[in-house]
C-alpha cells in the first residue's frame, strides 16, 4: 500500500468572483510520480501552488503528512516549503548575482539539512550529476538555458525534499535540454523522488506513472500508467488514447 504524502479536501481557490479551483479532492503518494495535464486556464498551475503551500486557499484544506498546512503561519509555511518540498519552475528564478553553485549552496543553507561541510559535498555531487562544470565560476547569465534548468533542479534537490514541485519546467527549453532534464526527473523518481509535474507537453506526461487532467477547475480523468522505462510503446499508444478522449 503506498503511504499518503499529501491530500487536499474540497479545496477551492477564488479570484474575485472567478473560481479557479472548484472544490477538489486529491491525494499525491510517495514515489508517484504524478503528472497534471489540462488546458490552458484549467487550473494546474494554481493547484500546485495551492498543493505546495505556495498559495492561499479560499476554502477547504490542505493536509501534508498529517499536518494542515493551510492553518500554518507565513513563517511556518516557509520553514515546510525549505525542507520539505523542492520546486522546479518554467523561468528558473535564479539570483542572477550568485554564481551556479552558489544558488545551489544556499538553498542547502536555508533548509538547515547538515553542515556546512556536508551541503558543500552534496552540492559538489549534483554539481557533478547535473553536468554542470564551471558552475563555481559561471553567472546564470552565462549558462544555457539547458544548464540553468539543470541548476534549478540541483538547487531543489539538495534538501532531499520529500515532494518535487515542477510547473512546466521544460515549456522554454529546446528538444535535446527538454530530454536532458526529463531524463533527470525519471532517473530521481526511480531512486524513490516524488514529483508532482505540471505540463501540457505529451513528451513530459509520459515520464508519469499518474496523470491528472483537469477541465474548469476539476479533477475530470485519472490515468494510471507502469513506470516510465523509456520503451514501452503501448504505455504512449495508452496515454495518446486518453488524452483523444479528453478532446485534448
Amino acid at each position: 500500500m503506498k503511504e499518503l504524502l499529501l491530500s487536499r479536501e474540497k479545496v477551492k481557490r477564488n479570484f474575485g468572483e472567478n473560481s479557479v479551483l472548484q472544490g477538489i479532492d486529491l491525494s499525491i503518494y510517495a514515489g508517484d510520480f504524478t503528472v497534471v495535464m489540462g488546458s490552458s486556464g484549467s487550473g494546474k498551475s494554481t493547484l500546485l501552488y495551492a498543493l505546495s503551500g505556495m498559495d492561499t486557499v479560499s476554502s477547504g484544506k490542505v493536509v501534508y503528512q498529517g499536518r494542515d498546512i493551510t492553518a500554518l503561519s507565513e513563517k511556518e509555511l516557509a520553514h515546510l516549503r525549505a525542507g520539505e518540498f523542492g520546486f522546479v519552475f518554467q523561468r528558473m528564478h535564479l539570483v542572477s548575482s550568485l554564481s551556479l553553485y552558489e544558488n545551489i549552496v544556499i538553498a542547502g543553507y536555508i533548509s538547515n539539512k547538515g553542515t556546512e561541510e556536508e551541503i558543500r559535498e552534496k552540492a559538489d555531487k549534483l554539481v557533478e550529476r547535473m553536468n554542470l562544470s564551471g558552475a563555481e565560476k559561471r553567472l546564470p547569465s552565462e549558462a544555457s538555458g539547458g544548464e540553468a534548468q539543470r541548476a534549478a533542479i540541483a538547487r531543489a534537490v539538495i534538501s532531499s525534499p520529500q515532494i518535487l514541485f515542477a510547473d512546466e519546467p521544460t515549456g522554454a527549453l529546446n528538444k535535446a535540454n527538454t530530454l536532458e532534464v526529463l531524463d533527470l526527473f525519471s532517473a530521481l523518481n526511480r531512486e524513490g523522488q516524488s514529483v508532482v509535474l505540471v505540463t501540457h507537453d505529451k513528451e513530459a506526461a509520459l515520464r508519469g506513472n499518474r496523470i491528472l487532467y483537469l477541465e474548469d477547475g476539476m479533477v475530470v480523468g485519472e490515468l494510471e500508467l507502469t513506470p516510465y522505462d523509456g520503451k514501452d510503446r503501448k504505455r504512449e499508444e495508452q496515454l495518446n488514447r486518453w488524452l483523444e478522449d479528453r478532446g485534448w
